[in-house]
């Protein structure tokens, strides 16, 4: 038997040992009970017009003071001694509902919620199982999704990961960018996902908006530390996006028509009450009004012109409820860049561009066992892939060349998962799981092809797929005793690739302890483990950045991260602090000097190093979700470093997005039903950049007697340098009117609202200088330039409606 094999086979036996561990845990909690005079309610909460799902539902006793929160499926589950119960059920933008029970046997319940207009903040969180002070989960913020809507976008396009980048611990890329760098991670170690299946390409257009459509997606969460043990696979956060299910009782629309998009949502029932479905599209159409303007043109000058310039994303999402105990959910999401044209001379023609986008689908089904237990099983596909392709084909008398490249890489998930909760008590609440996911990388590969008279070359470059195998294993138990909650969990995953053989156990801690009925302290560890790699570039999010496995010379990430912090609720308002370190060890970065070509380069490995990252600071949040003013207010002090031996000398530099202060401040005001006001301030450190102290030529000479130069610039130290600080106002303002049929909407707003210019790169310029009194040059000197990407403002407007 080889390593490879020995080293599996070890590890599959630490996994039956936990598995079997586990189930005699399960077993010991199963029976504890058994001689209590206990009983269970369960159902699911939904909202009354749609029949969505509700997420993170408060339902309490109020004579017992014991409640619960519903699961990601709407599903709660409460067990009480043998006596009367007087249940309260709540959620944010919703009107509690009271109900008196006689538990004297277990109880299916479901509850439908019916909006509330403008809710009264004092009585709603007053008894709300989850608010923050009560909650043991650190460093995890929701954002209503209506609030997203409500915030001012560059070009008033709703953008769900641009209102993330406004929250304490988290930056953006750049000015206009979508690429999400929480607590001095990079882009690639986030777990995106979209209805349990991993994203790997989130943005379009090289970064400037997202793919995820706000009018599809009914919830938002991101964590930043203090990870559940239910997650793996990534460094530095979790960002879960969940889709709308779909209305059950009604056909509804809804659809808006912008600057650079229209979007259109239709949802309702198939059998009322029990089937739905859900349909959403996004597209622009920049490139239907350019057309025309662009082949006239084209045809003054006798050449024919198609050009193709646009992105479009569509949602797709079915549910069925086949039982009260048994539910089956269906989502799909496609999304693609397209950037093509096809120009026609007379003897000559070429066509070319590049296109990327993602498939993504999941199939659920739950399976409530019994009032305590609730499962799900899901079978996940995920595609991303980038394709560019080049043909010219031209005529020289009676001779006919053609000529035909294609490239085409990407990264294809295949996997399934299994998640049990089980909440025996309401103190306790635990979950089990496990899952496999087979990852085919295709790190690129272009191949040409040449057609003339006597020649016919077709042929291959590049590398071939690989693939590997990435399996999980969890469970964790969430415990309350008093005025102190832990959850406690283990997460064990292993990763085999064609040569190699990796495991990890992962820890995670999260502590609570409630001083009073307002106040909450909080601490946290976590350890994670990443296998997978992006090798990209520090700057934009392009296409061609490419995802490659944990070799036997590319170790995986690994990260752990502590945190402590305070929380507070007061009369609506949430207010949070906290402190946190973090380790990375592995991280991976471009040797200095390397490049890659579209990873045709079969030796890439040998073009990275791996280094070490510490990040650490301070972060203070102040929420408010209900009532006719909400918004936040977040703030972030932090340092961000990294080690590599073969970059910088081996010293310690800044990360680029090395970001010393962070502030965001977003206010949305409902003057009434039909007029909102909206603004978003930003203020926040310069990027740290590198910039040479000296510049000199070396001279090459050949044989020949010939020679050339090639210009060499010397940095003392990495990052040593700042960009100036960025800020940025940004504005909006909302008007809606309920018509007979339809509610319409005329949003207008204002993107950098006081012209500011940020920088967004920095450029060296050589001109000399000429002095007007001499009428001589100055020797040439180098100056360095900021240039923004916007220096003006966008003004924007759009049309919503509702039917």
């Amino acid at each position: 038997m080889d390593c490879h094999a020995h080293l599996m086979m070890h590890s599959m036996k630490k996994t039956l040992q936990i598995t079997g561990y586990l189930s005699l845990l399960l077993l010991l909690l199963c029976t504890r009970n058994l001689g209590a005079q206990n009983y269970t309610i369960s159902g699911y909460i939904t909202a009354g017009e749609t029949g969505e799902n509700l997420i993170a539902a408060s339902v309490y006793d109020l004579k017992h003071e014991k409640g619960t929160v519903t699961n990601n499926y709407g599903f709660f589950s409460l067990t009480l001694p043998k006596d009367s119960a007087e249940l309260q059920v709540s959620y944010i933008g919703y009107e509690p509902v009271v109900k008196e029970i006689m538990v004297d046997r277990d109880i299916q319940l479901n509850v439908a919620l019916t909006t509330s207009i403008v809710l009264d903040a004092v009585e709603v969180t007053a008894t709300q199982v989850d608010r923050i002070q009560e909650n043991v989960q650190m460093s995890q913020i929701g954002v209503p999704v209506e609030q997203i809507k409500k915030v001012p976008a560059l070009l008033g396009e709703v953008d769900v990961l641009k209102a993330l980048q406004l929250l304490p611990g988290v930056q953006s890329g750049g000015e206009g960018q979508t690429g999400l760098y929480v607590r001095g991670g990079s882009p690639d170690q986030n777990l995106v996902l979209l209805d349990g299946v991993p994203v790997y390409s989130v943005a379009h257009v090289a970064g400037l908006f997202s793919v995820f459509n706000a009018d599809a997606i009914k919830n938002v969460s991101l964590i930043k530390g203090g990870f559940p043990a239910r997650y793996g696979g990534r460094l530095s956060s979790v960002l879960e996006i969940s889709m709308k299910d779909g209305n059950k009782q009604e056909f509804h629309g809804e659809g808006s028509i912008g600057l650079i998009t229209s979007k259109l949502t239709l949802e309702g029932p198939i059998n009322k009450g029990r089937t739905s479905f859900l349909i959403s599209g996004r597209r622009t159409y920049i490139d239907m009004l350019l057309r025309p303007i662009a082949k006239s043109n084209a045809k003054e000058e006798g050449v024919g012109l198609k050009p193709k310039l646009h992105f479009y994303d569509i949602n797709v999402k079915l549910n069925h409820n086949i039982s009260d105990k048994h539910r089956l959910y269906y989502s799909l999401y496609n999304g693609s860049d397209v950037f093509f044209s096809r120009i026609k001379e007379e003897r000559s023609s070429f066509a070319g561009g590049l296109d990327w986008g993602n498939w993504i689908s999941a199939a659920r089904w739950n399976w409530q066992i019994s009032p305590r237990i609730f499962s799900n099983t899901t079978l996940i596909f995920s595609d991303y892939a980038f394709d560019s392709r080049i043909e010219i084909e031209e005529e020289v008398g009676d001779i006919t060349t053609t000529f035909k490249s294609k490239y085409l890489s990407g990264i294809q998930d295949l996997g399934a998962k299994w998640d049990l909760d089980f909440i025996p008590n309401p103190s306790q609440y635990i979950r089990l799981g496990f899952g496999a996911t087979r990852h085919v990388y295709d790190p690129g590969a272009i191949s040409f092809q040449v057609q003339e008279q006597n020649v016919d070359l077709d042929t291959l470059i590049g590398n071939t797929k690989t693939r590997s195998t990435e399996f999980y294993l969890y469970a964790e138990d969430e415990i309350t005793m008093g005025n102190f909650k832990m959850n406690i969990g283990l997460h064990a995953s292993a990763f085999s690739a064609e040569d190699v053989f990796y495991s990890s156990l992962q820890p995670r801690l999260n502590f609570r302890y409630l001083m009073n009925s307002r106040w909450s302290l909080k601490a946290s560890f976590n350890t994670m483990t990443q296998y997978i790699n992006l090798l990209a570039t520090e700057a934009l999010s392009l296409p061609t950045d490419l995802w490659v496995p944990s070799t036997r010379s590319v170790r995986p990430q690994r990260a752990w991260q502590a945190a402590v912090g305070a929380a507070k609720n007061y009369n609506g308002y949430e207010i949070s602090v906290e402190g946190y370190y973090k380790k990375m060890t592995d991280v991976v970065s471009l040797k200095a000097g390397s490049s890659f070509l579209f990873g045709l380069d079969n030796s890439w490995e040998e073009k990275i190093t791996q280094g070490e990252g510490k990040t650490y600071g301070g972060e203070l949040f102040l929420q408010k979700k209900t009532g006719k003013t909400t918004g936040w207010i977040g703030y972030t002090l932090s340092w961000n470093n990294r080690t590599f031996e073969e970059i910088n000398s081996g010293r310690t530099f800044p990360f680029k997005y090395d970001r010393r202060h962070d502030l965001s401040i977003v206010a949305i005001h409902d003057f009434n039903e039909r007029v909102s006001l909206t603004g978003s301030w930003v203020y926040g450190t310069g990027n740290a950049i590198s910039i040479p102290y000296q510049k000199f030529n070396i001279y090459r000479r050949y044989a020949d007697g010939g020679y050339n130069t090639n210009p060499v610039e010397q940095i003392r130290d990495k990052n040593s340098f700042r960009m100036s600080n960025f800020h940025r106002l940004d504005l909006g303002i909302r008007f809606s009117k309920q018509k007979k049929r339809h509610l319409r909407t005329w949003s207008f707003g204002a993107y950098n609202s006081y012209f500011h210019k940020n920088p967004y790169f920095v450029y060296a310029s050589n001109a000399g200088e000429f002095d007007p009194v001499t009428g001589q040059y100055f020797e040439q000197r180098t100056k360095f330039k900021e240039v923004s990407l916007i220096p003006f403002i966008i003004p924007y407007f759009s049309y919503g409606f509702k039917f």
